[in-house]
């Protein structure tokens, strides 16, 4: 099972689609990474050879920001709403939704959250 920015990915699946296991790495930064490796987006992760294994490791770690990084950057950019008071980070501290869904009918979930919250 191979191991990408301290995560194992599923070995029986496309190497395109276990990268998506990755957080930070959808499918069309696993499509570009494999492309400017030329690597086959089609082979299975355990067909991987070490050498490609070390490639794909090494790409990641100087070309994306993924993993605890990127959680600990969007969490860093939600308190800074929070904290100026901005009509998202007003809706973030209440758990409503953000981005301009209706909450009269919808967004059952949010509102769900925010009244146990309150309760």
């Amino acid at each position: 099972m191979p191991r990408f920015a301290s995560i194992d990915v599923p070995a029986d699946k496309r190497i395109e689609i276990s990268l998506t296991y990755v957080f930070g790495i959808g499918r069309n930064t696993a499509k570009a990474l494999l492309g400017s490796l030329e690597i086959d987006g089609n082979r299975k992760a355990k067909d991987l050879t070490p050498e490609e294994v070390n490639a794909v490791q090494k790409y990641i770690s100087d070309n994306l920001i993924v993993e605890g990084d990127l959680r600990r950057d969007v969490n860093s950019h939600i308190q800074r709403l929070v904290s100026i008071s901005c009509y998202r980070g007003i809706r973030h501290r209440e758990g409503l939704p953000v981005r301009g869904q209706k909450t009269r009918n919808k967004g059952g979930k949010r509102r769900d959250r925010r009244r146990k919250k309150s309760t």
